[in-house]
């Protein structure tokens, strides 16, 4: 979670997307405001005051080359572009509008919250980020993990849950929500998959009596120290 809560504006006309993000942006401890078009984007950003701006490019009257250019000559805030193009052209032009980074529709929550991240280290120049718990060290920039000083090799699914999990320590994670940040929005498999990267995490956490990892019985999981 971060140490104070910067401001997030999203600017998507798709509700499904927009209240994806908000929830799960809410539930990382962002404070997010939303807007479904170019007009109250820039009208939302002059009185919300955000950090990051997610600007979807398609969007009603204004698009979001417009509004990108707009928002960048008035401030300096970070610009994260989210759309379902991917032509070279439109991400060329994105950045020349003076976008920060761009990400394409579908994507992973996790992969979004990286970019977040980098995004606004890049413009506060942070440090990476380090989560501990216990013997447990997980660095998110480097995707290392170490457990009493020696590295533990996970794929990458597994150390994306990992992470979720040591985001929100003695925190009830349901298998939904961490369906949605590990394998993104779009997924429509097994939920069991969850159960199955859950037991892999714990054999090589070598947590055989399940009290890293715990169990809450019909709700999902928790990690304590």
């Amino acid at each position: 979670m971060q140490t104070r809560q910067e401001r997030i504006l999203i600017v998507d006309d798709e509700p499904t997307i927009t209240e994806f993000l908000a929830t799960g942006l809410s539930y990382e401890g962002y404070t997010v405001a939303t807007a479904a078009d170019g007009t109250s984007a820039l009208r939302v950003a002059a009185d919300f005051q955000p950090d990051v701006v997610i600007l979807d490019l398609m969007l009603p009257g204004q698009d979001g080359f417009e509004v990108c250019r707009r928002l960048r000559s008035t401030g300096d805030v970070a610009i994260l572009m989210l759309t379902a193009r991917d032509e070279v052209d439109d991400t060329v032009r994105g950045l020349d509008e003076g976008a920060d980074d761009y990400i394409v529709k579908p994507f992973k929550f996790k992969e979004l919250l990286a970019r977040i991240r980098a995004v606004m280290r890049r413009r506060q120049g942070r440090a990476p980020q380090v989560l501990q718990i216990g013997p447990l060290w997980l660095d998110r920039d480097a995707r290392e993990v170490r457990l009493g000083g020696r590295p533990v090799h996970l794929t990458p699914l597994e150390f994306d849950l990992l992470e979720a999990l040591m985001s929100h320590p003695r925190q009830v994670l349901s298998k939904e929500t961490l369906l949605n940040r590990v394998w993104g929005y779009t997924y429509v498999g097994d939920s069991n998959v969850v159960e199955v990267h859950i037991s892999a995490l714990r054999e090589k956490l070598e947590d055989h009596q399940r009290q890293l990892i715990q169990t809450v019985r019909g709700v999902g999981y928790v990690m304590r120290g």
